[in-house]
């Protein structure tokens, strides 16, 4: 029997549309009918470089890419080696309405096709060439032509690549005919000692730009205003032997008189009410004060402390031009954060036989008080995702000396990504407040480079609840002193001499269902103890930080990036020799209450090789160490300053805080609750990912990490097969593995993230083996549910 189907009329017109659709596709993929006569389709460049015997691989691909780079035209976009934009504008044929639906899909759409041209393959050739000769390569050839297929055509090149040349020696002119230019060599001669060129460096035009710049930079540092680096000339005296060049650089012959001319500093005026509505009150000389540096302030309502412009600015009068002096000037004044806008302006003259100059700097200031409403989408390590508004209300001039105070109230709801059965929900709002100092606010100096950004002294005060999931309340109050200051443009200091968290639970706030939760058979007892001691005893933390932080020259060429965070953290021990033991008593107490003891030092070390123009090898290896002792001897580390593993940041096959200390795991495999429960006081852990870039806005991964965690003393919460969790010598065997593959999309203001991994070592053994590759089985629905954890976040991993 036949059994006779009806569709209804919605589904027989989209049925028809896309039938409709799928044929004029077709259509639209024989480009060729709709080509001009006589036309081609440009779809790319091809290059082929013959080198040198002595021209090493990675040379010859650095160079084809670059050829490849600077090759017009651009070819339309492709998919699978077929234009598809181009199909677009061709889909619906000519357009007769230049306002109709065929013109506005072809401008949404479409491309206009770009054809290949044999002039343009002509004006190419001479550029290829110069890139030759500005990368070393003298006496290198290129050629070019058109190779036609059907319709399509292509630029091919062929190039002849020399041996390289290499800088053998740097010179600079010694001395010149001319008086009036001998001043400038003099210092031409000051500024050789810094050159950037070493013996056997590859000859490169680029570089040579570079050492004009810095000379350039260097004379006007010497009072040489009108100076540039256009009147420094270069000869480049080859070797072509010795395939050596010896590079000499001099002062142009037609330099202007007055760029050799020192001029010094007459007057320094700060208007620093500047407005273009009210300029000619804001810059009433009349009205002007001179401070104790001698700077002319134009500020009638007096609403800076002259004592600001003391710290921030460098141009003294009475001293000589210094272009370094006054880049630090407008960097300090726009970093400073009281300024929305800056500007300056030097007004030359004579005075008797001496070039001077008056300095002019307009800052138009932010109003001193704002208001602002953030929301914000956030992502922990420990998978909780969620959304918080933050309610700032902020002052840019506290004290008089752009000091900002801001005081944020915060609220917001986080719940638990790859939770289990049993995900938590949490709430938290809190308020917090931050006085920043744009200086150091200290009876002792530091030594800090007054080249980069004013030091900061900053001093915190906040309270924060955590609605953990119906079952508790948290909270928390801290406050923090410190600085931060900049040693060199890679190296950063952060020391905060003073910090203090106090965190308690209300009794009152502990929910029946949680006593109840605690009181089921499932919950393993190290999660029952564990939280004995989180919520029903207060903690104090009193610390001492100090964080560096080293980052690799954002000028360098080089495809390599290193960063470098370290931490070092005293606690208690100031506290531990002012108070006593009182009698009775087997921890120290300060109102009643126990403070923590310990040293804690971790680093987190971060490289990144660019493989490609879209390739990226990132990697990330962080170490932590924890020593508890005294009042913290028995309990390991603080809770809020414990070392866990796991999550959308860290090892991603596992859930957050599933694994850990050594052999102990709370795999949600068993299905009990994913509390907060105890982390290490040790901690390993290495991630490596290779990160793809598709496009604009999508990029791929494929990631490994690796890691656990480890108690320093033995515990025997965490006792597994006889193993206590303790750090020791074959601490290997009990490293987790996984591995995964994810999808980042790039949405500008913030990047979003998305990981799928699986477990492939898993240190608490799995019928009697740690590593489970060979227990992989996608099709296995039990198997995905155990082994699959998905992790969303926010930002990248590292």
């Amino acid at each position: 029997m036949l059994k006779q189907t009806h569709k209804s009329p919605g589904q027989f017109t989209w049925t028809v549309l896309s039938l409709l659709l799928l044929a004029c596709l077709l259509n639209a993929c024989n480009i060729a009918k709709h080509l001009p006569a006589n036309e081609r389709l440009y779809m790319g460049t091809d290059v082929k470089i013959n080198a040198d015997s002595t021209v090493t691989k990675v040379e010859q691909e650095s160079l084809s890419e670059q050829l490849s780079a600077v090759a017009r035209p651009r070819p339309n976009a492709q998919l699978f080696g077929y234009p598809y934009r181009v199909g677009l504008y061709y889909l619906f044929g000519e357009p007769k309405k230049p306002k109709g639906f065929r013109s506005w899909f072809r401008k949404k759409f479409g491309r206009e096709p770009v054809f290949a041209s044999a002039r343009a393959i002509s004006a190419n050739v001479p550029i290829m060439k110069a890139l030759f000769q500005n990368e070393g390569y003298f006496g290198s050839t290129v050629s070019g032509s058109l190779k036609e297929e059907g319709y399509k055509a292509r630029g091919v090149y062929e190039a002849e690549m020399k041996q390289r040349f290499y800088v053998d020696s740097v010179a600079f002119q010694k001395d010149s005919a001319n008086v009036g230019v001998r001043p400038v060599i003099q210092a031409l001669q000051a500024s050789a000692r810094r050159t950037i060129f070493k013996k056997g460096d590859p000859y490169r035009f680029d570089n040579i730009k570079l050492e004009r710049e810095r000379i350039g930079q260097a004379l006007k540092q010497r009072g040489l205003y009108y100076f540039t680096p256009d009147y420094i000339g270069v000869l480049a005296d080859n070797d072509t032997a010795r395939h050596r060049t010896t590079l000499i650089f001099y002062i142009k012959p037609e330099m202007p008189e007055a760029a050799g001319v020192p001029y010094g500093i007459r007057n320094v005026f700060i208007y620093p009410n500047y407005n273009l509505s009210t300029a000619r009150i804001d810059t009433n000389r009349g009205q002007a004060y001179q401070s104790e540096q001698r700077f002319n302030i134009v500020d009638s309502t007096r609403r800076f402390d002259p004592k600001l412009f003391r710290d921030v600015v460098t141009v003294e009068p009475g001293s000589r031009y210094n272009s370094r002096q006054q880049d630090l000037t407008l960097s300090r004044l726009v970093n400073v954060g009281a300024f929305k806008f800056v500007r300056n302006r030097f007004d030359p003259d004579q005075q008797g036989d001496s070039a001077v100059l008056d300095v002019h700097y307009y800052l138009t200031p932010y109003p001193t008080k704002s208001m602002r409403l953030e929301l914000d989408g956030t992502s922990r390590s420990n998978n909780f995702n969620g959304t918080q508004a933050i309610l700032s209300w902020r002052n840019r001039n506290a004290l008089r000396r752009a000091e900002l105070l801001t005081i944020n109230a915060n609220a917001g709801i986080e719940f638990q990504v790859g939770g289990g059965d049993q995900p938590l929900t949490n709430y938290r709002y809190g308020l917090d407040a931050v006085l920043t100092f744009p200086r150091l606010v200290s009876p002792l100096r530091f030594k800090y480079d007054q080249r980069q950004a004013l030091p900061k002294t900053n001093l915190t005060a906040g309270y924060q609840t955590i609605l953990r999931g119906g079952l508790y309340r948290i909270n928390s109050f801290n406050t923090t002193f410190g600085y931060a200051w900049r040693r060199s443009q890679r190296v950063e200091h952060v020391f905060q001499p003073f910090n203090a968290n106090y965190v308690f639970v209300p009794s009152k706030h502990i929910s029946t269902q949680f006593y109840e939760i605690l009181q089921d058979t499932l919950v393993p007892a190290v999660i029952k103890q564990q939280y004995n001691n989180i919520l029903f005893s207060d903690q104090l933390i009193l610390s001492t930080l100090y964080t560096f932080n080293y980052n690799s020259s954002p000028r360098s060429n080089s495809p390599n990036t290193f960063r470098l965070t370290a931490n070092a953290e005293a606690a208690g021990n100031l506290a531990s020799l002012l108070i006593p033991l009182k009698d009775g008593q087997d921890r120290k107490t300060i109102f009643g209450v126990p403070f923590a003891q310990y040293l804690r030092f971790d680093t987190d070390a971060r490289f990144y090789r660019k493989i490609g123009s879209s390739l990226t090898w990132a990697n990330r290896l962080f170490a932590g160490l924890g020593l508890p002792y005294g009042n913290s001897k028995e309990f390991q580390l603080p809770f809020t300053r414990q070392y866990f593993v796991g999550g959308s940041n860290s090892i991603r096959a596992f859930r957050p805080r599933a694994i850990g200390p050594g052999l102990f795991t709370r795999d949600t495999l068993r299905n009990i609750p994913l509390f907060q429960d105890g982390g290490g006081d040790i901690r390993l852990e290495a991630n490596t990912e290779l990160r793809q870039k598709f496009n604009k806005y999508i990029e791929g991964a494929i990631f490994v990490d690796a890691g656990n965690i480890w108690t320093y003393y033995p515990s025997d919460r965490f006792t597994v097969d006889g193993q206590d969790g303790q750090f020791r010598r074959d601490f290997y065997r009990q490293i987790a593995v996984g591995t995964g593959v994810g999808i980042r999309i790039d949405l500008s203001y913030f990047l979003v993230r998305f990981d799928l991994a699986t477990p492939l070592r898993k240190p608490y053994k799995t019928n009697g083996s740690e590593w489970v590759i060979d227990q992989i089985n996608f099709r296995s629905r039990d198997w995905r549910k155990q082994n699959l954890v998905f992790n969303i976040g926010v930002g990248y991993p590292f």
